[in-house]
Parts: structure tokens; C-alpha cells; sequence
């Protein structure tokens, strides 16, 4: 007489709780990000087992991109879902992005580059250190939507966003979407800083943190990171944070979790 066994959780399956892990959660929390942009853009968004890919059809930096929710099996798999991203993508223009938690297979004989490995960093709920200075402004009106953006296009900077539209990377839309909050600081009435927050899946994720070459060195980003950490005082912090700006996030008391695979693809426009 044999007794039957259930099968051994793998930690992605999509019935699993958010509270499984922290990177399940982040996972989750990251693809709804991108969604969130793509869908006040107009853009296309598509969800299954494996993935979820937003895409605006049109160039928007790292916020057309695809999230894998669960590591693959075989090679194969991995190049069928590409071979299914790349055709559902093909038509549009400007940088695709793949987002792997997992080291993944190599895509440059397909016309893909590697971005390198953000790591992902998060920070437990704790008080906030007082950062002196003026608190940055929240974002309420597409006027002021607008202003957050062209720090954002011009900070990075966003080449293939230049020269700046309103409404290409941030449609105003999101200022209905209440898990998204805006913040902008100025200086001498211009816009120098802007930051950004994402609330979902129990995670309260720096969207977004860019400070303009006038305003740097006067503290902005400091009190960006104050004013999104005091927001949401009792959830966990999570984002995506490059080489440069991790020392910076460590001391704010953020530690580095695992580091992604980041590749892109470039889409042309046809004549």
C-alpha cells in the first residue's frame, strides 16, 4: 500500500503566498511596478506562470521590460519564452529589458547586451535618521507629473527619451494609482530632485531617486530617502540599486539580497 506524497514547494509557484520569501514578494512587487507604468501608458502587459512583460511599444528606459517569476527548466524553456518575448515585442521601438533573478543562458548571439547585476537591496522597518533641510514636495497635478519626469529623463539621463515629452515616461494616469507616490525638491523654483515610491505585495519599493547635476551635494537625495522611508514606516524597503549608489543605500540601512541578470534588446524604427 503506498502513501501518496505532495509534491515539495518550489518557493515560485503562483498559489504561494507573497510571505513564502522576500524575493518571491519583490518578484511580484517589481513586474506590478512595470505594469503599473505600461498601463497608464497605454502600453501592453502580459502575465503567465513564467513572466510578466510590459512593453509601451515605444522607447521608455527600463520600464518596457519582462520579469521572470520562477526559474526554468532546461535551456530550451528559457529560449522558447525569449523566442515568445521577442515576437510579442518586435513591432515596437526603443530598449526591451529582461530581468532574471537566476543567472541565465547567454543572449548576445541573438542580438541582446548585457547590463551587468543590479543587486536587489531591501531594509527592514525601522525609524528613519532626521535628515535636516526642507521635506521634498509630493507630486499631485500633471503639471507637477510632468516637472518629476524631465528630472527623471534628464538625471539618469534617458538618451532615448530626449528630447523630453511629457506623458512618454510617466503617464498621468499613475496619479490615480494609489500605490504610487511622486516627490520633487526645487531649487530657486526649478525642479533638481525627484523620487518615487511603489506600494505593493507588502513591499514599499524606491521607484525611482535621481538628483540633477545642479542640485547635487546639497542633501536632496538624503531627505528623498527620508521622506519615502517615513511614508510607509512599518513595511519593508526594497530596489533596485546600481555599484554607485549601493554604499549609499547601505547606509541607510538597506542590505544586498542577490543581484539580478540584466539583459536588453534594441528595437529600431523601420522605415
Amino acid at each position: 500500500m503506498s502513501t501518496a506524497t505532495a509534491p515539495l514547494a518550489t518557493g515560485w509557484e503562483p498559489d504561494l503566498a507573497d510571505d513564502d520569501s522576500l524575493c518571491l514578494r519583490w518578484l511580484r512587487h517589481w513586474s506590478a511596478q512595470l505594469a503599473a507604468f505600461a498601463g497608464a501608458g497605454g502600453g501592453r502587459v502580459v502575465r503567465d506562470e513564467r513572466h510578466v512583460l510590459a512593453d509601451l511599444g515605444r522607447p521608455a528606459s527600463f520600464f518596457n521590460g519582462a520579469v521572470l517569476l520562477a526559474p526554468w527548466r532546461g535551456d530550451a524553456a528559457f529560449f522558447d519564452l525569449v523566442d515568445e518575448m521577442e515576437a510579442r515585442t518586435a513591432r515596437g521601438t526603443g530598449a526591451f529589458y529582461l530581468w532574471s533573478l537566476w543567472p541565465t543562458p547567454d543572449l548576445s548571439a541573438r542580438g541582446w547586451e548585457l547590463d551587468g547585476h543590479p543587486p536587489l537591496m531591501v531594509r527592514p522597518p525601522a525609524p528613519a535618521e532626521p535628515v535636516a533641510g526642507p521635506e521634498p514636495d509630493c507630486v499631485r497635478t500633471a503639471a507637477e507629473l510632468a516637472a518629476w519626469e524631465r528630472v527623471v529623463v534628464e538625471g539618469y539621463p534617458m538618451v532615448d527619451l530626449q528630447p523630453f515629452r511629457p506623458g512618454t515616461l510617466a503617464g498621468p494616469a499613475l496619479l490615480d494609482d494609489p500605490r504610487l507616490r511622486f516627490w520633487t525638491t526645487a531649487a530657486r523654483g526649478t525642479p533638481v530632485a525627484a523620487s518615487a515610491q511603489f506600494v505593493a505585495h507588502g513591499l514599499a519599493g524606491f521607484a525611482m531617486g535621481v538628483t540633477l547635476p545642479a542640485g547635487r551635494r546639497a542633501g536632496h537625495w538624503w531627505r528623498h530617502v527620508r521622506a519615502r522611508l517615513a511614508a510607509e514606516p512599518s513595511l519593508w524597503h526594497a530596489g533596485v540599486f546600481s555599484d554607485s549608489s549601493r554604499p549609499g543605500a547601505e547606509r541607510a540601512g538597506f542590505v544586498p539580497v542577490v543581484r539580478h541578470t540584466l539583459w536588453h534588446r534594441s528595437r529600431q524604427e523601420t522605415s
